[in-house]
């Protein structure tokens, strides 16, 4: 009850209530997910048809589209801050649905990264102006608490979408899981279309002019608590893109689960899933500083265990206990992190989140790219990339705070220009 008033309160002035709100940016969000998680089963057919020499040029497929979105990002929020959010977002998902509907045309494999890659720039628009749009109406840990929210129902897609890839590989070929992406991308467009107004205040408009523009980043780059926890989430979720990118050779030729391998996938989705929903019920108790925290801790000693384990040798089994449990923290680091990050910038929301969420996923995809054409027919280069990520963003963190963790600042000076 005390989380629905809390966010009946943040969304009052819309016509939409609050469950809608959260399954309109979380539906935003899961665009993203369908677009790289449907397509993973496809990827060794895809290799097929285009007689990819290298095994794992197949990845670009993914690496393309996550590459696209770090890209396209920064442009939406100097975009949205002066256009509002509303148009911005609406243009963004008809590209979106168009270059889904022009990726099933595409006749090398050239064409297809180089149309992932136009997506993916189109498709960096949705989690800049989600942001955008929650810190519009939230700020502190009752914006992590909502992005917890939206989390949950974001995480539910990876659960489903390698099994509505294999669903559709079963009755047709892979082209046609981009009409399944353009479908979504009508349906969700029009949804927008319909119920979400207009949430940038007018007195925050902000002309696009380079020097403005340039000295949000500024204000972003020398201000120490968004600086780290911006890379350090980017870090720590290049190991997360490094799964994603070797996720299909990981089960079809390590393991040789490929039959299994939607459910297994589904499995691990689903632990950061459940993870997302206990965010959301402790980060207004504990804060989101002490929960995020705690779990990149557990995050490097879980990558500590399993890479002894991996290197001794492993079953399927136990390879999915120990990567879901890892895997889990980041569904109390990601949102958390992103709120610390933006906490500053209420008034420039859409340029702050449009700048840390291109840098976030550049950082994030490159480090994805390292680990995933780093496989080796093993999951030691997978394994020792997620504790080498971890360690390294607990180090930014640390700097970041001066050496102390765990604290809970009750108010957070905001950034002025």
């Amino acid at each position: 009850m005390q989380n629905e008033a809390t966010l009946t309160r943040g969304v009052k002035e819309f016509a939409l209530g609050p469950k809608e709100f959260v399954g309109m940016m979380a539906s935003l969000m899961a665009m993203n997910a369908l677009a790289i998680d449907a397509m993973l089963p496809a990827l060794g057919f895809i290799s097929r048809d285009y007689g990819l020499s290298d095994p794992n040029a197949r990845q670009w497929i993914v690496s393309a589209y996550l590459i696209g979105t770090g890209l396209g990002a920064v442009f939406y929020g100097p975009l949205s801050d002066r256009f509002g959010r509303r148009p911005v977002l609406l243009g963004a998902v008809g590209v979106y649905t168009m270059l889904s509907v022009l990726s099933i045309f595409s006749g090398t494999f050239g064409t297809l990264v180089g149309l992932r890659l136009a997506q993916g720039l189109a498709a960096g628009a949705f989690s800049v102006l989600v942001g955008s749009i929650v810190r519009d109406r939230y700020s502190g840990d009752a914006m992590a608490q909502l992005m917890s929210f939206v989390f949950i129902v974001f995480m539910g897609v990876p659960v489903i979408a390698p099994t509505l890839g294999s669903a559709v590989l079963a009755f047709a070929g892979w082209h046609m899981i981009f009409v399944l992406l353009a479908l979504m991308g009508a349906g969700v467009g029009f949804w927008v279309y319909k119920r979400l107004p207009e949430t940038l205040n007018p007195d925050n408009v902000i002309p696009i002019k380079a020097s403005s523009i340039i000295e949000v980043w500024s204000k972003v780059i020398t201000h120490r608590q968004a600086l780290g926890y911006m890379f350090g989430s980017g870090i720590a979720f290049g190991a997360l893109f490094g799964f994603i990118n070797s996720a299909q050779q990981v089960f079809f030729e390590v393991f040789g689960a490929a039959d299994i391998f939607p459910y297994a996938f589904a499995g691990v989705a689903g632990a950061m899933a459940l993870a997302s929903f206990f965010n959301s019920r402790i980060v207004m108790r504990f804060g989101a500083r002490r929960v995020s925290h705690s779990a990149l801790i557990a995050f490097i000693a879980l990558s500590a265990i399993h890479l002894v384990v991996a290197q001794g040798g492993e079953s399927l089994a136990a390879f999915l206990i120990l990567h879901a449990l890892t895997m889990s923290m980041c569904g109390f680091i990601g949102a958390n992190f992103s709120s610390i990050a933006m906490e500053p910038f209420g008034h420039m929301a859409g340029a702050a989140s449009s700048f840390q969420n291109s840098c976030r996923m550049l950082c994030a995809a490159g480090l994805g790219v390292v680990i995933g054409q780093s496989f080796d027919g093993t999951v030691i280069p997978l394994v020792t990339g997620f504790l080498l990520c971890g360690s390294a963003a607990l180090m930014l963190l640390i700097w970041s705070e001066k050496g102390k963790l765990f604290t809970r600042p009750r108010h957070t000076r905001q950034v002025q220009l």
